[in-house]
């Protein structure tokens, strides 16, 4: 079993010297830094919809790439679902698993495993930053990544993808090409009768089941249904056999 998850905005960039690897697209992150640096605080501003303080800082970051202190990806993500995943606390064995295992989408990086190493950036996925491959990301990336998956899915001997990223993200997986079955865990949370979807407490939750899959191991897609964490329940009657939804 893969499972991927999205990046996060905020990072951490307090030193971590545990990453072990380089970015399968490393080559590809550098040629993107090199069009996002052209383009300079003001357009990254529009481009990204970020304050001029963020576009100033990520306009330095581009500026800078290739040369600026690196640190494994799953450490350097702090956003919200890194605080449901808590690496920090994932033993040596659980992480050597899931290097293997878990895949980062990543709009500069493409797919990142979790301890490749990875320079300060935000370029997210939906932008709509021109390449000599089109008008944004998802043209940039095209079946690439999808075809990555494949050839980890193969290695691992793995057949389902649980999918915990965002639309944005997974969005940039070629389904077309993509070989495995796809299950997306949907967490809810119950108001007075009524379910619904809470981005944060989500995003939080899609962490959390990362990391339940990860500890645990897990290759059967209905090991999953038992996942508990912060007072989560499946749902059997709301779900089918691509869409696990699970309720609080």
């Amino acid at each position: 079993m893969l499972v991927v998850v999205s990046p996060a905005k905020k990072l951490n960039e307090a030193p971590d010297n545990r990453g072990l690897s380089v970015p399968e697209f490393q080559s590809e992150a550098i040629e993107l830094a090199h069009y996002a640096r052209d383009l300079g605080a003001h357009e990254l501003a529009r481009l990204m919809d970020i304050s001029d303080n963020l576009a100033t800082l990520n306009a330095a970051r581009f500026r800078a790439f290739g040369s600026q202190p690196k640190k494994p990806a799953i450490f350097a993500f702090a956003g919200d679902t890194y605080q449901g995943l808590d690496a920090t606390s994932l033993d040596s064995d659980a992480l050597r698993w899931a290097q293997s295992h878990l895949c980062i989408l990543s709009g500069l990086y493409g797919l990142l495993r979790p301890l490749d190493e990875i320079e300060p950036y935000r370029l997210e996925m939906g932008s709509r930053l021109k390449t000599n491959r089109g008008r944004n990301l998802y043209e940039w990336w095209g079946t690439k990544l999808a075809e990555a998956l494949n050839e980890r899915a193969q290695a691992t001997g793995s057949r389902v993808l649980v999918n915990c990223a965002s639309q944005e993200y997974f969005g940039a997986v070629d389904l077309s090409t993509l070989k495995l079955d796809v299950v997306t865990p949907v967490f809810m949370e119950e108001r007075e009768g009524h379910a619904k979807i809470v981005s944060f407490h989500a995003k939080r939750a899609r962490g959390a089941m990362a990391r339940f899959i990860v500890e645990r191991r897990i290759s059967d897609r209905r090991e999953i249904r038992s996942f508990d964490i912060g007072g989560y329940a499946y749902r059997d009657s709301l779900s089918s056999s691509d869409r696990m939804v699970f309720i609080r």
